[in-house]
């Protein structure tokens, strides 16, 4: 009989209430305030408020696809300002715009019912890569201004994007529609106060909103999970003081960010994406080719002031400190600032970004007038850079300045360390060069930025000296073929219990197993393939809504119990209910949907025939906020608060691997899933990876799935698109963050993505997975593919792809050891091809590589929740210290 951990009470658990409350005061400290001239907080004197804009009412709680959450209820902005005490008087102004946004609601899922009867459930996935867009808002009226009966209006922007479709810069996405401008520009020229709240998972153009009179405040709500409404309002009263600062840069048009014209669709190329800007990604790009951003990375404002005063810096060849006194130095609100420590290297060989993030932290709550003294510490070779020629990372000879400040343009130099001789930090082995001709952006003679005082600041900084032969330095072991466990002598059939028991040994049970169960254990329980609705974000039989689950086919002669794996960066993605007969075996069709239309499709299908002693079972998650606003905190212990709201609900409703973090770069804002990732900035996306992980794995027997592995930055035919970088960028850049998450806090699982990476899939990239993951990083966990990654369906149904599918066989031989959800061709592929003859099938692989992948993958399994022992998980890792401390 199977285990339902599901509860039978339709009420709002002690949980959810907790946990709600929890990502409420997390969603708060990720706000941005962008623009303020006194308007926040508003007075309380401000009884009443004129609420306006597309998402005052539909507000957007996180973004679309696998990140979506289905959570009890969303508390919208407009609940938020009421529960605030404050009384909305445009409720009319709302109902039009009610109206209109359901008719084109129904109008969309009209037209997507009519091309699946077509094109059958293929069309399915138009889902994805035609997403319902909220049309543009109803015109304000005179009469809407004058029954407000107010002096103050907040006029909110939303803007939704998700998995299978990146954006574009147009109106209605990241440009504003012509109806928003004219209504804001009426709303601000007839009120005394104008408040713009950006509900956005990512960047939107700014110019008109600053431009606009009358405009007295832009807050960055971002996307703050199902309990956002009540979180913005504390910010708008002044109940909380925010203290985000932004992760990514906001420029000034999007022509401006380096690949503006060539990312996904933007050239017609969605097939290759050439990364010709190298390491200028974000800031790196802004600043060393001297580009003014709108608003630059790190940017934040308050409604206090803060004086950040730098009293002292040390360096030796291990680390470099920095010791800083922080000043409330507002007169009215407490609040919080955030340091961050930047290094600027000498360029020699290699050219260097004008700066780079070391390390950063977030002050306590400081009160008016009050201080704190705090020393930050980052490794002295963390300003190291990959050299190709030598495949080595590098300290070149000379002065790296470390420069102080609360965003990447209000840095000063602090302090010049003198690195007397190049010093090689790490020996590696070049394994992902580029598959063709990359030319790459050069500053050249370029002038980068700078300010009046900066040449001043580097002649009375602090002089300090690091000998080179001091430094330490890594060399990386690679493993050689995967060896065979030699055939058991062990006589008696062997458990996975025992292997607990310490009566056998992993490789002993191993050995055991034939071909035919190996390959049922590396992948994933679906036997249909990829493509319905029941098996994207929803192919779990044990729990329903779950993405899916490991192999339970060795239960009964093994016992080997099944994973279950969910979906939603931003908390759990299950159905709200499900229903079971006496013998817990669940009614298909009966409860609710993981993906939210289906009934609109005609996909939920009959209504099923409930037995008399059904039972209805519910599993409410929390919506934490999104990554980018976890990100936007820089808060590490805020971050790990979200990573245990989450493992908490995995312990309760019996999920083993959250898939999630994701943690790609924001290397262009119109990736439609930027949301999900924390930062342009590595250091910053490793460190929140890092934080939310040992949030979670702090539970015992669950874990977290970094994702996605890696250079997945587009959504455009993201199975089939091939990423052209150089090496050096990878791994300064789209790699480092992984490594930084890997070596400090150990998650379970790493989630290969569709792409290809220089010509090969990264799910069968052997160097990618195994020699760099493993091998060089000391990665302890499992590998698992992206759902569909071998392929079964595709984004755009009766397109033509220049690249294929990844193989099943690829998989093993790489190191990825789980092929999620699976089908039976994923199985056969891999059975036929263990020990085949060169040239007999397309990937022979050797039973090595396939007892490797089972290995590891019983291994995880013996460590997970599936047995009531489990302890948390504790592979080798050096904690967020081992990248910033701070005392």
């Amino acid at each position: 009989m199977a285990k339902i951990f599901a509860t039978t009470n339709p009420g709002i658990s002690e949980r959810e209430k907790r946990n709600m409350e929890r990502s409420r005061k997390i969603a708060s400290q990720g706000m941005v305030l962008l623009e303020n001239d006194g308007a926040l907080p508003l007075p309380g004197s401000t009884k009443k408020v004129a609420l306006y804009g597309n998402g005052a009412r539909r507000t957007v709680k996180g973004g679309t696809g696998s990140g979506d959450v289905n959570s009890r209820f969303i508390i919208n902005i407009e609940q938020g300002l009421e529960e605030a005490g404050l009384t909305v008087t445009t409720k009319g102004w709302l109902d039009r715009y009610d109206e209109k946004v359901e008719n084109a609601r129904q109008a969309y899922f009209a037209d997507l019912k009519k091309q699946i009867g077509e094109g059958g459930e293929g069309a399915f996935m138009l889902l994805f890569t035609q997403p319902f867009q909220e049309p543009a808002v109803v015109p304000v009226t005179e009469e809407d201004i004058q029954a407000s009966d107010t002096d103050t209006a907040v006029y909110v922007i939303s803007r939704n994007s998700g998995e299978g479709k990146d954006r574009a810069p147009v109106a209605g996405d990241y440009e504003l529609y012509e109806e928003e401008k004219e209504a804001i520009a009426l709303v601000a020229g007839r009120y005394e106060k104008t408040v713009v709240v950006l509900n956005v998972g990512g960047v939107v153009d700014t110019k008109f909103l600053r431009a606009t009179q009358g405009i007295n405040a832009v807050l960055l709500m971002s996307q703050a999970g199902n309990i956002g409404g009540y979180a913005l309002a504390d910010v708008v009263t002044g109940k909380v003081t925010p203290s985000g600062h932004l992760t990514t840069t906001w420029a000034e048009n999007y022509t401006d960010y380096p690949s503006a014209e060539t990312f996904s669709h933007m050239n017609g190329d969605i097939h290759d994406e050439y990364y010709k800007e190298g390491i200028y990604v974000g800031y790196r790009y802004f600043d060393s080719f001297n580009i003014s951003p709108a608003y630059p990375f790190g940017y934040g404002s308050s409604y206090t002031s803060f004086e950040v005063e730098t009293t002292e810096v040390c360096a030796d060849a291990g680390q470099v400190s920095v010791t800083v006194k922080v000043t409330n130095t507002g007169k009215t609100y407490s609040g919080r600032e955030v340091v961050q420590i930047y290094y600027s290297a000498p360029a020699g060989k290699l050219e260097k970004p004008y700066q780079e993030l070391a390390a950063y932290t977030k002050t306590r709550e400081l009160a008016p007038g009050e201080n704190q003294t705090l020393t930050i510490s980052y490794p002295f070779a963390e300003m190291a850079s990959y050299d190709t020629d030598r495949a080595s990372w590098v300290m070149e000879a000379g002065t790296y300045y470390i420069r102080v400040g609360t965003s990447s343009r209000n840095t000063r130099v602090e302090a010049a360390v003198c690195l007397d001789e190049p010093a090689v930090t790490q020996v590696l082995s070049n394994r992902l060069q580029p598959d063709c001709e990359l030319d790459e952006f050069s500053r050249g003679e370029a002038a980068t930025y700078s300010y009046a005082q900066e040449d001043a600041e580097k002649e009375a900084a602090v002089k300090l000296s690091v000998k080179a032969a001091d430094v330490a330095c890594r060399k990386a072991e690679y493993r050689a073929q995967n060896p065979q466990i030699p055939a058991d002598a062990f006589g008696e059939k062997i458990t996975l219990q025992d292997v607990m028991d310490k009566k056998a040994s992993l490789d002993e049970l191993v050995a055991q197993l034939s071909v035919a169960e190996m390959a049922d254990l590396c992948v994933g329980t679906s036997r249909g393939g990829f493509g319905s609705e029941s098996i994207i974000g929803a192919a779990s039989a044990a729990c329903p809504g779950a993405a899916g689950d490991t192999t339970s086919a060795l239960l009964e002669d093994r016992g080997v119990m099944n994973m279950i794996l969910a979906d939603g960066p931003a908390g759990l993605r299950l159905s709200t209910s499900f229903v079971a007969d006496k013998d817990n075996n669940l009614i298909p069709g009966a409860g609710q949907s993981a993906l939210p239309g289906m009934d609109l499709l005609g996909l939920a299908g009959e209504e099923p025939e409930i037995p008399a002693d059904a039972v209805t079972y519910y599993q409410y998650c929390t919506a934490i906020p999104i990554a980018t606003l976890l990100a936007q905190s820089w808060d590490v212990d805020v971050i790990a608060q979200a990573g245990d709201i989450v493992g908490e609900e995995m312990e309760e409703l019996g999920v083993t691997l959250w898939l999630a973090p994701g943690m790609n770069i924001h290397r262009n804002p119109l990736c439609g899933r930027n949301f999900e990732y924390y930062s342009e900035d590595p250091l910053v996306a490793g460190m929140c990876a890092a934080a939310d992980t040992l949030g979670v794995q702090k539970h015992p027997g669950v874990g977290t799935t970094i994702k996605h592995f890696a250079f997945n930055n587009q959504e455009d035919n993201r199975m089939h698109t091939n990423g052209h970088i150089s090496e050096r960028a990878i791994r300064e850049i789209y790699l480092k963050g992984f490594e930084i998450a890997v070596r400090a806090s150990q998650p379970m699982s790493i989630m290969t993505s569709y792409n290809l990476g220089n010509g090969i899939h990264t799910a069968n990239s052997c160097d990618l997975l195994t020699a760099i993951a493993r091998d060089e990083w000391g990665f302890a966990g499992v590998v698992m593919t992206d759902w569909g990654t071998t392929g079964g369906v595709e984004m755009n149904p009766g397109e033509t792809f220049k690249y294929g599918s990844s193989s099943a066989a690829g998989c093993v031989k790489a190191g990825n050891d789980l092929i999620m959800p699976g089908s039976q061709n994923d199985v056969d592929d891999i059975i036929r091809s263990v020990d085949a003859a060169e040239g007999s099938v397309p990937c022979p692989i050797t039973l090595g590589d396939l007892q490797a992948c089972a290995k590891r993958i019983l291994s995880i399994v013996a460590q997970s929740s599936c047995y009531r022992e489990a302890v948390p998980y504790a592979a080798k890792k050096c904690g967020l210290e081992g990248y910033v401390s701070v005392k």
